[in-house]
């Protein structure tokens, strides 16, 4: 992917040099729509930051607007940190002008790069979850160290990989805004509430591929960058990270939907690059 360094970006808040309070983490109902229990199983890590009922505070309250990087100068993640002001400015300016487009106002999102563990809006999280998006406090975190992980446990290597991780993101930011969070709460009660959670992550699939679209037409793509995307969404899909955690496939516990599934959505935000071709939830067939 072609990219310019030194780009300013204010929504990028590095907190790497702070760490949260001794706590524990609260378990509770925000509206997430990933299944505790399920995905702690599936994935073979700690989800349970994700859920809380308000009981930790946001960000704002714990982390310095601007802290000082861990290492200064000599900050061996600098280049990414670098590389992430890049892509998170282009993927919001990205979908400011499809918020125009639609008449809509769109409202810039912050991207807190942390290590190890931090207080948000909902509630305790740490770097064992990947990537997140909170709805309550309208951030997005990230401990760099996932993207290692999506390069070796998860084979997908590549620095628009990464890019569709913080896209991915980026999209449920956008359903925040656009009322699609409130409804999936709404609509995944009970025995819905997988089904929801899968058309909810696939949508957010999609709208990642509405900015590689814009990505594309601005010539930011190099050759192989769309297959580095499309290999990092069939690593995580469900079926296959249920496959190679030596579990049986079973749809009925998928929440983010199958590595087919997650592939084909953001080829289609990437073919169009429309939103409106993202409705997942009027799709009869994912």
């Amino acid at each position: 992917m072609k990219w310019e360094s030194g780009t300013r970006n204010d929504d990028v808040v590095d907190v790497r040099g702070r760490r949260a309070p001794a706590g524990r983490i609260a378990a509770g109902g925000v509206g997430v729509t990933i299944l505790l229990v399920v995905v702690s199983q599936l994935l073979g890590v700690d989800v349970t930051g994700l859920f809380s009922g308000g009981g930790g505070s946001t960000p704002s309250q714990q982390q310095p607007a601007n802290p000082e990087p861990p290492s200064g100068s000599n900050d061996p993640e600098a280049p990414m940190i670098d590389f992430i002001r890049f892509v998170m400015k282009d993927i919001q300016d990205s979908f400011e002008v499809e918020f125009k487009a639609m008449g809509k106002e769109y409202r810039r999102a912050k991207l807190l790069v942390f290590r190890e563990v931090i207080d948000t809006g909902c509630g305790r999280s740490s770097s064992a979850i990947g990537p997140f998006y909170c709805p309550p406090d309208m951030q997005a975190y990230v401990d760099l160290s996932f993207f290692k992980e999506l390069r070796q446990r998860f084979g997908a290597p590549g620095d628009f990989a990464q890019a569709y991780v913080l896209a991915h993101e980026m999209g449920h930011h956008l359903q925040n805004l656009l009322g699609i969070e409130k409804m999936t709460q709404k609509l995944g009660r009970g025995r819905e509430r997988n089904h929801v959670s899968v058309k909810q992550e696939l949508q957010a699939d999609c709208y990642a591929g509405v900015w590689g679209h814009a990505a594309q037409g601005k010539k930011l793509l190099e050759i192989g960058d769309l297959e580095e995307a499309i290999t990092a969404a069939q690593a995580i899909g469900d079926d296959r990270l249920q496959k190679d955690a030596g579990m049986d496939v079973d749809p009925e516990t998928f929440t983010h939907g199958t590595s087919a599934q997650r592939m084909r959505w953001f080829r289609r935000g990437f073919d169009s690059g429309k939103l409106e071709a993202c409705d997942t939830f009027s799709a009869s067939d994912l």
